[in-house]
């Protein structure tokens, strides 16, 4: 059903031929169905048909009603200040987050120069998570720094006809920042914002400011100890944050569709602390993130972390930085990351004609695993086409096909292969 024929129902107009084919009365028409819809709903939203014992937003969530030339929506206002924490850090360390670092975690070069009060950290609350026309966002969490402080500002429509002067005012507060920071920003927050701005024929910034999306990091480096790369689960495991009574997030829509009805402000007390608490924790997690990249004592971080973190660096194209956090991770107590550690590290070594460096690791490779089948193939490339020494390569090979018994089938017909030209060059008929 086409979005002409679902607002036919919506409306309850029966349909009529357009006086015109062209595409701008076809505009205006869904237009003025779209209005008849928001209409509809402000109506059944009305404060007449809310239970006697309902208690006002304003009683509940500290805030007030903002007055724009274009209408009225609620704004809650708080301050965290520089001494005051938020799990394991104070709200004055999470000021201090390094720009370089925030380029590379985004890589984006054009961070290096700002500065963290230039960042607009961004949250928004929907009726749904579908995305589209039909998903409004009713509440949008912002925050930012100023010097040792952080500020969030929450914009709220309480109703649908809220919005435009809601989506207004985010523009003018957007219009002082110079970059985004968001949670899953790219692929939900800005693609509705985008739309909604359109709908209200609003002008928008966001979508051309630089944009830190901190999910991606987060998901590439801190993942892999993790159950999940949601932000509550990083906030519990990473961050020290501890939400006490926190509203699942699939329960809020259904408490803005309460609130329309009851116009009980009881029902968005804890929305609005989750989307608070969702900007807090993303200035936290930026410093988090930031931090693991320009740090200097590798002891006081989980060295898989690191490991992740070296794999982002170098596809950034540092290889040098990689190297040397890779370089303090070859003797680490965890197994599985010195091996992983060494053989990235011995790639890069390999790409830079570090040979010998690169040799030195495959061997302890070797020694610590006659059986990993990278480490005996790079060794023995190294021995036949650097070092020249085609005996010793033919020898390293035998010994490992005559004992190793996991191999792939890819794995085996790699090595046997090599095996036989190295006979060749070793013995030539």
């Amino acid at each position: 059903m086409s979005l002409k024929d679902r607002l036919t129902r919506l409306t309850g107009d029966a349909p009529k031929p357009l006086s015109s084919d062209s595409k701008q009365d076809r505009l205006s028409e869904l237009r003025r169905k779209i209005e008849r819809v928001m209409n509809r709903r402000e109506h059944i939203a009305q404060p007449g048909l809310t239970r006697r014992n309902a208690i006002r937003l304003e009683d509940v969530v500290s805030g007030e009603e903002v007055q724009t030339p274009y209408g009225s929506f609620f704004a809650s206002r708080s301050t965290l200040k520089a001494g005051d924490p938020h799990g394991h850090a104070r709200t004055c360390e999470l000021s201090c987050a390094s720009m370089e670092a925030t380029a590379v975690l985004a890589g984006l070069q054009a961070l290096q120069g700002m500065c963290i009060a230039d960042g607009l950290f961004l949250d928004t609350e929907t009726t749904g998570l579908a995305g589209g026309t039909g998903t409004f966002p009713f509440l949008i969490g912002l925050g930012w720094f100023e010097e040792s402080s952080f500020v969030t500002c929450q914009l709220f429509a309480r109703d649908f006809s809220e919005e435009g002067p809601m989506l207004r005012h985010l523009s003018e507060l957007a219009s002082n920042k110079r970059f985004l920071v968001t949670f899953n920003g790219k692929a939900f927050d800005l693609n509705l914002l985008a739309t909604r701005f359109i709908l209200n024929r609003c002008r928008e910034t966001l979508t051309t400011m630089p944009h830190v999306d901190l999910l991606h990091p987060s998901r590439r480096i801190l993942a892999h100890r993790l159950d999940n790369a949601r932000l509550t689960t990083i906030e519990a495991h990473i961050l020290g944050v501890e939400r006490d009574g926190d509203i699942p997030g699939f329960e809020i829509p259904q408490r803005y569709f309460d609130w329309l009805r009851r116009r009980d402000g009881r029902l968005l007390r804890d929305v609005f602390e989750h989307n608070r608490m969702d900007v807090v924790s993303m200035a936290s997690l930026l410093k988090y993130l930031t931090d693991l990249v320009d740090t200097q004592e590798m002891e006081r971080s989980h060295p898989g972390d690191l490991l992740k973190l070296a794999g982002l660096i170098h596809e950034r194209g540092d290889c040098e930085k990689a190297g040397n956090i890779l370089e303090g991770l070859i003797s680490s107590h965890n197994g599985d990351v010195t091996t992983s550690a060494r053989r990235s590290l011995s790639l890069i070594y390999k790409k830079a004609h570090r040979w010998e460096e690169a040799a030195e690791l495959w061997k302890g490779m070797v020694e610590s695993d006659p059986y990993d089948f990278f480490a005996v193939e790079e060794l023995a490339k190294f021995y036949e086409h650097r070092a020249h020494e085609c005996g010793k390569a033919l020898q390293l090979v035998r010994s490992f096909l005559e004992s190793a018994m996991d191999l792939s089938y890819d794995e085996r017909t790699s090595a046997e292969y090599r095996l036989r030209r190295l006979r060749s060059k070793v013995s030539p008929e």
